[in-house]
């Protein structure tokens, strides 16, 4: 890799007006493209000190070999040719939002002399006409053959209309009255346009006329007894309406826009786009990305607006399109847009409302998507044994890593403490071994002393266990002869003949955390007298991994698959960490709301608690079903409804205050 000193440009060289920069490696490839409005001063910032860099960025550096930038007029001329220039060279350390699929879309090729509908996918041609995209072909083709009924243009291939000319007679759609048959001149090239055009104004939105005037030509066919007439405008009124349906109706007030959402990790980002037109949804699309550069919410949204907007026609860009959040030059993709369109666009995050509601669903479709992303992921032997070996790898271990406990600490505000401890073996979560602990020596908000408490009690319980064990006496470990090794056959207690729960030796164990939770399990182990067990660190931030007694973290690369295995360890120990915390909290708030309830003391409190176990649960049961509960009276029962009762809906207890808080 190079140094970026040596192609440093000198900064008096660098002009101040906006512009676009490539940075290249050795071979000339362009690695990196982005725009600014001040070139010095964001050139500068990618060459001070390398270990002031995000990770990522400083791989790109180091990458480079040469840095050349253009300037330009306005800061729309910029975006303009950063996009052109990202299409063109497809730079590695770009964020690149692709499809993980071929979206279909509905075409009308308005540019034939007999225009025809199609379902098709990949690229656009100009002179067609789109609309979508949809989650299936299936669903469009449906949609397709009810609206044939009511609008019957062409939908057959060149070949099939070629033929059906030179024989004089329609294919099988020209006899249901499912086409108008131009092939054979039953309806003239001006004719079939029109019922085209109809056709794609249907599609766009402009439904209630087509609608009304087939009512009107239905009562007016029934009105002079011609019923086959009524009959068959009947069943295509009730065609446009079965078409209708599959379109959800989300505004009101014929909205026009783009709704997007991002659901993130530091590793990878997922898109969803909702289309909506005239109010309903008339496309959705989905993808995930990888998270090459450190850029924040608004800065992907700033990316994802180029890439999906820039060089488009004029049809395919909304009047409105909500984000997550802002773009710093969201004004000047809103002058590049609206020029493009021809009219204004805006762009904005919804702040309540309709539309703050749908993009709440948008994100959440991003946050599944992201999800099974990382299952499918997960899933793949070959992708698990490739991580294991990097861990082992980075890690300087002497085999893979088969067994990984992660621990993460949780708490609010210092009160009710808790630990998690989640179990990957062989790359996969096994929830069986999952274990809680509640965090009672260590006082107030302090992760690294509840590090060192969590640690102490799991490794002395496995001590512990292996005292008790027949098939090791003393307890002592030995790597060698171990048959915990490396996930190897789990003991079971002889009274119980259950497995024990703390038998297994980890390959390795991961802190949520940097060098100070690193630094306090350490020495937890240290004082168990445990020493060939290995340890490593987790830190958010920027996705370090820390070693003990290493005073520079291990840096994986962003695509490591070992990176993405240990994130995804982490990621899972803190779900069960907070789920646990959320638990407690609720059983607290319980405690709260019932220690002025006259006659109940902590023995009976406990028993409702445990029986009813929530909040919620308890407010929905009635005075019968609470005086059903052993040691609970009807006049006990009476007052413990009145007392949840009198605690709004929705409210929780400050477990740190002990106040009742509304949400």
């Amino acid at each position: 890799m190079a140094d970026p000193s040596t192609y440093r440009p000198k900064p008096g060289s660098i002009p101040t007006q906006p512009g676009v920069y490539r940075f290249r490696d050795k071979d000339g490839r362009v690695v990196y493209v982005g725009k600014a409005k001040n070139l010095r001063a964001r050139l500068s910032s990618y060459f001070q000190d390398v270990a002031h860099l995000h990770p990522r960025t400083a791989t790109m550096v180091m990458t480079a070999a040469s840095v050349e930038w253009t300037v330009v007029a306005t800061e729309v001329e910029a975006l303009q040719l950063e996009y052109s220039w990202i299409k063109e060279y497809d730079p590695r350390f770009n964020v690149k939002y692709r499809d993980d699929k071929s979206y279909p879309w509905l075409a009308i090729t308005m540019n034939e002399e007999f225009p025809r509908v199609m379902v098709g996918r990949g690229a656009k041609k100009k002179g067609v006409k789109y609309f979508g995209p949809y989650g299936h072909a299936w669903a469009i083709r449906e949609t397709v053959d009810l609206l044939l009924r009511v609008f019957p243009m062409r939908s057959c291939s060149n070949g099939v209309f070629k033929r059906s000319a030179q024989i004089g007679r329609p294919c099988l759609l020209g006899y249901i009255d499912k086409c108008a048959a131009p092939c054979v001149g039953r309806v003239d090239a001006e004719e079939h346009r029109r019922i085209a055009e109809d056709f794609a104004d249907f599609m766009g939105g402009r439904t209630e006329a087509f609608v009304k005037r087939i009512e009107r030509e239905m009562y007016a066919a029934s009105a002079v007894e011609d019923f086959e007439r009524a009959a068959r405008l009947r069943d295509d009124l009730g065609a446009l309406n079965k078409a209708l349906q599959k379109q959800a109706v989300v505004f009101g007030d014929g909205t026009d826009a783009d709704v997007i959402a991002l659901a993130e990790d530091p590793l990878e980002v997922a898109v969803q786009i909702f289309h909506v037109r005239s109010g309903r949804i008339r496309g959705q699309r989905g993808w995930v990305a990888d998270r090459v550069e450190d850029i924040d919410t608004a800065g992907l949204v700033g990316e994802f607006l180029l890439q999906l907007y820039a060089g488009e026609e004029a049809d395919s860009i909304p009047r409105e399109i909500l984000v997550p959040a802002m773009p710093e030059d969201a004004r000047t993709f809103e002058q590049l847009l609206g020029e493009t369109r021809g009219s204004k666009v805006s762009i904005r995050v919804p702040q309540r409302g309709d539309k703050r509601s749908l993009q709440e669903t948008v994100a959440k479709n991003a946050a599944q998507s992201l999800a099974l992303h990382k299952t499918r992921r997960a899933s793949d032997l070959t992708v698990r044994n490739q991580a294991l070996e990097e861990i082992q790898e980075a890690l300087d271990l002497p085999s893979a890593p088969l067994r990984i406990e992660c621990y993460d600490i949780s708490n609010l505000q210092g009160t009710e403490v808790v630990a998690s401890m989640v179990v990957f073996e062989d790359g996969l979560p096994r929830k069986s071994e999952y274990r809680r602990f509640v965090i009672r020596g260590v006082d107030g908000q302090n992760d690294v002393a509840s590090m060192h408490e969590v640690i102490t009690r799991r490794f002395r319980r496995m001590l512990d266990e292996r005292l008790d064990s027949p098939e090791l006496p003393g307890g002592e470990i030995d790597r060698d002869t171990d048959p915990f090794k490396d996930g190897g056959p789990m003991l079971v207690d002889p009274d119980t003949g259950r497995p024990r729960k703390f038998a297994y030796v980890p390959g390795l164990v991961v802190v949520d955390g940097g060098p100070p939770q690193v630094a306090a399990a350490q020495r937890a182990l240290d004082e168990l007298g445990i020493d060939d067990i290995p340890l490593c660190g987790l830190a958010k931030r920027l996705e370090e991994v820390w070693v003990p007694g290493e005073q520079d973290p291990v840096i994986l690369p962003r695509s490591s698959e070992g990176l993405y295995l240990l994130q995804r360890i982490r990621d899972e120990a803190h779900r069960f960490a907070i789920a646990h915390h959320r638990s407690r909290r609720s059983k607290t708030m319980v405690e709260s709301l019932l220690d002025d309830v006259p006659g109940l003391g902590e023995v009976r409190r406990k028993t409702l608690i445990k029986h009813f176990g929530s909040l919620r649960k308890l407010r929905a049961a009635t005075i019968e079903q609470i005086a059903e509960v052993p040691g609970i009276g009807t006049r006990t029962a009476t007052a413990i409804a009145e007392a949840v009762a009198s605690t709004p809906r929705g409210a929780s207890v400050n477990t740190a205050t002990g106040e009742i808080e509304e949400h």
